[in-house]
């Protein structure tokens, strides 16, 4: 009630929102890290419930966290500051995982993922969230839920007993004794119109699961891709406006700071599109931990290309369009290891630039039998426009670690910090959790009034209806394939479309 501290509160609050505008990107990565500290008070301490389903019969198991005593000399109590950078006082969601996998838990194959993502992304990110105030319930979906007794030991070591005030409690889906495809049509009956299905599952799997999700009047996000199909994504689109609800994809480069500001500068400086070149791999290995769809369901273009198809997409809009697409590819080591799957992919994409209809040319190539090496994922893309050119090489940003017994590798921090501060998760700046924190800030504002679904269509989200001609690319590039290498023309409805409505093989 202290006038003079109320204004004090203020401007110290309005410093640490401002600050971080005027630094570099490389600290402001960091800047959560001491203001969204958690108070260590006694009502922070968590025993940790994890609901265990045995058919319909749910029972509780207890853990503890052995971070849950943890003092800090940072902050004894919380303040004014923490609950504006936390708890904002928005309505909480629930929100249900769909997929149990490397990007969602970590757990692969019955233990950690040998990547960069040992500790998941999706979940770890939701019960973060939740310590925050932004979300409420969680519920995960996966097939066998035979998996679960490991998945729930995999989060407890790498979540539980890492980071301090974590609550791991999440509903499981279907029950541990149960193996169903289908599982994600009981699971999304459970939540409720404006709660939130995030869905991290093989590729031919989307659509089914986003329809069902969105028919419950469930705001939606899935991994990229959103779906393998124009006329799949034209569908999904159709659902999420009748149904009111925000729908999607998950492209967290997005908002990686070194693609945003090629972005911007591709835009505001670099005339009109000439050509692109991208590379984005992933180790053998791989073709292990995909084997259930890999070569089966879908491919390594629909898996990595649609990153920078997506940053191509994201870039042109109202610049240039998609028009032809042609697929090459090579083969030899998937097969060799008794995976009918193609190595690696190149799709060769010709872009009609709209002021003059001048051509551009985007050449993107994945790969999945890359080695090992200091780096998970090779990620690079060269950019030239009519008045310039940008190079980058996001796979390798300046910082290198090596530790006895581990192989020396160059670290992203920028998209997973996943070091503790303090014994507490310090990664709220991370891009890899951004892309999700502003997807649920997002529904929070729809359900609570403050926004629309259509608000996000500005290009501040990558929306079921901003992102249609990725997926044509896509997907035409799956049939140049399936065709023997035979180009196909991308569909507009009237000479200056810009949203695809067909494909079609090209005619010489």
């Amino acid at each position: 009630g202290d006038p003079t501290m109320t204004a004090t509160t203020t401007l110290f609050s309005a410093w640490v929102l401002l600050v971080p505008a005027f630094l570099p990107a490389s600290i402001v990565a960091y800047w959560p890290t001491v203001h969204h500290s958690p108070s260590f008070s006694n009502r922070h301490h968590h025993s940790l419930f994890v609901q265990k389903r045995l058919g319909n019969k749910p029972a509780a198991l207890r853990l503890k966290s052995k971070r849950n005593n943890f003092q800090t000399q940072l902050l004894q109590s919380p303040t004014k500051t923490e609950a504006i950078m936390t708890d904002d006082g928005g309505k909480k969601v629930d929100v249900l995982m769909v997929g149990t996998g490397e990007y969602t838990t970590g757990y692969v194959g019955g233990k950690g993922a040998d990547s960069d993502k040992g500790a998941g992304v999706v979940a770890l990110t939701m019960f973060d969230l939740r310590r925050r105030g932004k979300v409420d319930r969680c519920g995960m979906c996966g097939v066998n839920g035979k998996k679960f007794p490991g998945i729930r030991d995999h989060m407890q070591r790498c979540i539980g007993d890492v980071y301090g005030g974590m609550d791991l409690t999440c509903e499981t889906f279907p029950g541990d004794d149960a193996v169903d495809p289908r599982g994600y049509v009981e699971a999304s009956s459970k939540f409720k119109a404006g709660d939130v299905a995030i869905i991290f599952t093989p590729d031919d799997t989307h659509f089914d699961i986003a329809m069902e999700c969105v028919k419950h009047g469930m705001h939606v996000m899935v991994t990229k891709p959103i779906v393998q199909t124009l006329e799949h994504h034209l569908a999904l689109a159709k659902a999420a406006s009748e149904k009111g609800v925000l729908v999607g994809v998950e492209v967290h480069k997005r908002l990686d700071p070194f693609y945003a500001d090629a972005r911007d500068r591709a835009r505001s400086s670099l005339g009109n599109f000439s050509y692109m070149y991208s590379y984005m791999s992933q180790p053998k290995h791989q073709l292990d931990t995909f084997k259930a769809w890999a070569g089966k369901s879908s491919d390594i273009s629909y898996y990595l290309n649609s990153h920078h198809i997506d940053f191509s997409e994201w870039t042109l809009a109202g610049i240039a369009r998609p028009v032809r697409v042609t697929g090459t590819s090579s083969t030899g080591v998937a097969k060799g290891r008794g995976i009918d799957a193609e190595d690696s992919i190149t799709l060769t994409v010709q872009w009609e630039n709209s002021s003059d209809k001048s051509l551009g040319c985007a050449v993107y190539t994945s790969s999945w039998v890359a080695p090992k090496s200091d780096v998970h994922s090779q990620q690079r893309f060269f950019y030239m426009g009519t008045k310039g050119e940008i190079n980058v090489d996001q796979a390798h940003r300046g910082c290198t670690v090596a530790v006895d017994g581990a192989t020396f590798a160059s670290v992203n921090p920028l998209f997973m910090k996943y070091t503790p501060t303090n014994g507490m998760f310090s990664g709220q700046g991370s891009y890899g959790v951004r892309s999700f924190e502003n997807f649920i800030d997002a529904c929070r504002s729809i359900n609570d009034g403050t926004t629309a679904p259509g608000d996000y269509d500005d290009g501040s989200l990558a929306t079921v209806h901003t992102t249609l001609q990725g997926t044509a690319v896509l997907e035409a590039g799956r049939r140049s394939l399936d065709a023997g290498g035979r180009p196909m023309d991308i569909v507009y409805e009237g000479e200056d479309g810009v949203e695809p409505v067909g494909i079609q093989p090209h005619e010489f």
